[in-house]
């Protein structure tokens, strides 16, 4: 039930829609129509009617405050669902807040820590070093020497955050409603995409366990440095990391004036966006210009800095699987494979056609190819796939959004740092390395010794589980038995063929256990000069495979 101080924040979030004409973007709903209303009460109040639709949407949420321009720029992200202009236009979007006073955070930071501000720090800077809409940053020094920064949420900005998504989750439930697009844009899923990343960003406890992650990641991996995190200090509202300094990856000026190889700096920023994804499966995914320092110590050297881990991403690893594959195929512009990995990952129906696909995907990337090479991008090409299989009735997954947005704030870093960088060539070989070394011998060794304990553990049940399916066989328990009449001739063929199928099973398993026992049994008693029970499995496995195929 909508309380009085939701409908009177609706009736703001309506005067703000009337204000820039956007009334019509919710449709048919009742916010539309307050708005209409608004409008037509209050024509004078009407504000940059001539400018583009994305323009004015973009200075509305500008207008309605930070959990609205958190919105803004996840959609900016969606340009699966968004046209390119509107999507170009919203990602201008800015977190710009004014900070809160410095004795708040005292207040807040020595509430956290259970103690007073002056026993853990010896100095503490009451002006925000940067302030945002959910948190702000504070110089300081632990009375140990080290120089940190210290990250403190805003006061009462839980409640905000939770205030704002209840009315944003009412409006997506209007548009869903009353807008026939609905079914497209999907509004309730973006609501929550946005409220799991708000909720995310308000655990700063959480943030740190991501850079820590990151940290251990690239550990002894001089190409990118990752602060280290002060646990003692650090709690869901409050967070103490060691403070550094270099160049924002933006300053292009700065970084040529400090003489840095601009050129392997590009690069190696690609290179790192690869190792974290197809590697690590941990990606840091709020790669903007703000987040990223270098370390230009060694003009000829440098090397990266990250900062803010509030927003990290990882994929199941079937679907990192796909998109590697897709990379690489794409790469070596097998576009029929392409469409296979579409249809084999499940992102689009097993009844399209794939030589449709094929001509699809096609379309998209041969334009691509035919510019030079410091001009591809393998971001936009995602985006123009994904715009071709929808299509197809593709479903996007929320970790490839956001991976695409994170490849196209890595190549646009890359771009102004690097105009000529090519991500073709930079790219395809960092690629193949990692999925060589993931699928390679030594992969699947690794995965064999982490599993091992566990198979070993229930090998000894599997005798018992081998007899319990002999005993049900004879019992005629395991008959495969096909209802529909249109398939009673296969159902009576599988029926023939139950015996032999469970002579297979019982070979494979007595197969295995033999290897098991061979491998790490202890062999007290021989038979023939070899050891008796990996001999006695291997016999049994022998007949029981000769009367699956001898019957």
């Amino acid at each position: 039930m909508i309380r009085f101080r939701q409908i009177r924040r609706l009736a703001g979030i309506a005067s703000v829609l009337a204000k820039y004409r956007l009334e019509d973007v919710l449709a048919k709903t009742s916010l539309a129509r307050l708005a209409r209303l608004i409008a037509w009460v209050q024509p004078w109040r009407a504000k940059a009617t001539d400018e583009p639709l994305g323009r004015r949407l973009r200075m509305a949420l500008d207008d309605l405050g930070p959990i609205f321009v958190k919105l803004g720029q996840m959609l900016s992200t969606r340009r699966d669902l968004l046209p390119k202009d509107i999507a170009d236009e919203l990602a201008l979007l800015q977190d710009r807040v004014a900070p809160f006073p410095g004795d708040q955070a005292r207040v807040a930071v020595e509430k956290a820590l259970g103690q007073p501000i002056i026993e853990v720090f010896s100095e503490f800077e009451d002006e925000a070093l940067a302030s945002a809409s959910v948190a702000q940053v504070h110089a300081a020094v632990l009375t140990n020497g080290d120089e940190v920064v210290v990250k403190v949420l805003r006061p009462g900005i839980a409640a905000r955050v939770r205030r704002d998504l209840e009315l944003i989750n009412i409006i997506a439930l209007m548009v869903d409603r009353f807008w026939t697009g609905a079914v497209n844009v999907r509004p309730v899923e973006l609501v929550a995409e946005l409220s799991g990343t708000l909720y995310n960003e308000l655990d700063l406890q959480r943030e740190a366990a991501n850079a820590s992650q990151l940290k251990r990641n690239f550990a002894g991996d001089r190409e990118l440095y990752v602060p280290a995190i002060y646990w003692d200090y650090t709690y869901q509202q409050v967070m103490v990391m060691e403070r550094v300094y270099g160049i924002p990856i933006d300053n292009v000026d700065a970084l040529r004036e400090a003489g840095v190889n601009m050129k392997l700096l590009a690069e190696r920023g690609n290179r790192i966006f690869y190792t974290q994804v197809f590697r690590d499966n941990f990606f840091h995914a709020d790669m903007h210009p703000g987040n990223i320092l270098v370390n230009a110590t060694d003009p000829a050297d440098p090397t990266y800095i990250a900062l803010d881990f509030g927003i990290v991403g990882s994929m199941p690893s079937e679907h990192l699987y796909y998109l590697a594959e897709n990379f690489l195929a794409f790469f070596n512009q097998d576009y029929r494979r392409v469409a296979v990995l579409h249809m084999e990952a499940g992102w689009i129906p097993p009844d399209s056609r794939i030589d449709q696909v094929e001509s699809a995907v096609r379309a998209v990337c041969e334009p691509q190819l035919v510019k030079p090479l410091a001009e591809i991008s393998i971001a936009q090409v995602l985006f123009q796939l994904f715009d071709v299989a929808r299509q197809f009735q593709l479903t996007a997954q929320p970790e490839l959004i956001l991976l695409q947005k994170t490849l196209l704030n890595i190549e646009g870093v890359g771009r102004q740092v690097y105009p000529e960088l090519d991500i073709w060539t930079t790219s395809k070989p960092v690629l193949e390395k990692i999925m060589a070394e993931r699928l390679g011998v030594d992969a699947a060794a690794k995965d064999l010794q982490e599993h091992l304990p566990a198979w070993l553990a229930r090998a000894p049940r599997v005798p018992g589980m081998l007899f319990d399916s002999l005993e049900k066989v004879s019992a005629g328990k395991l008959e495969t038995r096909l209802k529909s009449d249109d398939l009673k001739a296969i159902s009576d063929l599988i029926q023939q063929r139950s015996n032999n199928t469970a002579w297979a099973v019982f070979a494979a398993g007595f197969a295995m256990i033999a290897t098991l026992l061979g491998l790490f049994g202890q062999p007290h008693t021989q038979f023939l000069g070899m050891p008796l029970w990996p001999t006695l499995s291997g016999l049994a496995a022998v007949w029981c495979g000769w009367r699956a195929v001898g019957r």
